[in-house]
């Protein structure tokens, strides 16, 4: 089935992933990178407060970074800090393989109603690509390659939230930023959609679930998740979502942003 014609309508879904797609951040990344310290000898173990801390910074190798210079006085040895992001990245994998990071409820569902709609898809992410990649393989399987198009860390010079990952992506689908919507659960990530001129559903992870409903006001609406038929899901602002369930025809009727 071919996407709609109609100038304007929903053409496509950008999808974050970190905290959007599967709740990665304290359940993967931050046991990834506890595993890393400890394979390296070094005393640092981040727990979950510590953690959501640190995601005010974008990027895991950024965020790494940051917590090396402030622990060592200094820059950190480049070194180091390659061992310690490639140990890291292999915890990761081997967590996701293991099943340890699961989808948040809603998602399969959602994808899957787009690629039967006809709409394009892809993925927009500060996140490098084989950690991309590993949870793509391992969690939606067959249906990674409704994803074909995949903008990650990797290909642009700037992370969330700056816009530059949203704007490669919607020259590389040949659309207008009102014939797509960006789905997010991060201030960042928010930024970053709107900054491209996108309508934004943020959907509230275990991490961002901790910050003011507040701040974010720019998004054109803010839940706490996607639903699922036995487990729908709560309007913190926006449009009210019948059923409880986010449906192609609710993120169609989303308004523009200002």
């Amino acid at each position: 089935m071919q996407a709609r014609d109609v100038k304007g309508s929903l053409r496509a879904l950008l999808w974050d992933v970190d905290g959007t797609l599967a709740e990665t951040e304290l359940d993967g990344h931050r046991i990834a990178f506890n595993r890393a310290f400890a394979q390296q000898g070094l005393p640092w173990q981040w727990d979950r407060s510590t953690y959501i801390e640190l995601l005010a910074i974008s990027g895991g190798r950024e965020r790494l970074r940051w917590f090396l210079q402030r622990q060592q006085g200094g820059e950190p040895e480049a070194s180091l800090l390659d061992a310690l992001h490639q140990a890291k990245q292999a915890h990761y994998r081997e967590l996701v393989v293991a099943g340890e990071v699961q989808l948040r409820p809603g998602v399969r569902r959602l994808i899957k109603a787009a690629a039967t709609a006809g709409l394009q898809q892809a993925i927009v992410t500060t996140s490098g690509r084989e950690a991309v990649a590993a949870l793509l393989e391992n969690q939606l399987r067959d249906q990674s390659r409704l994803l074909p198009l995949r903008i990650c860390a990797d290909d642009v010079g700037a992370k969330k939230p700056d816009p530059e990952a949203y704007v490669l992506a919607l020259q590389r689908l040949g659309l207008d930023p009102g014939q797509a919507v960006a789905l997010e659960d991060s201030q960042a990530g928010l930024a970053a959609a709107t900054a491209a001129g996108l309508r934004c559903l943020v959907t509230l992870s275990t991490a961002s679930s901790q910050d003011s409903a507040s701040l974010f006001r720019a998004a054109s609406s803010l839940t706490d998740g996607l639903g699922e038929p036995t487990a729908p899901i709560r309007v913190l602002r926006g449009p009210a979502c019948a059923g409880g369930l986010i449906t192609l025809s609710y993120l169609e009727q989303l308004p523009p942003v200002p």
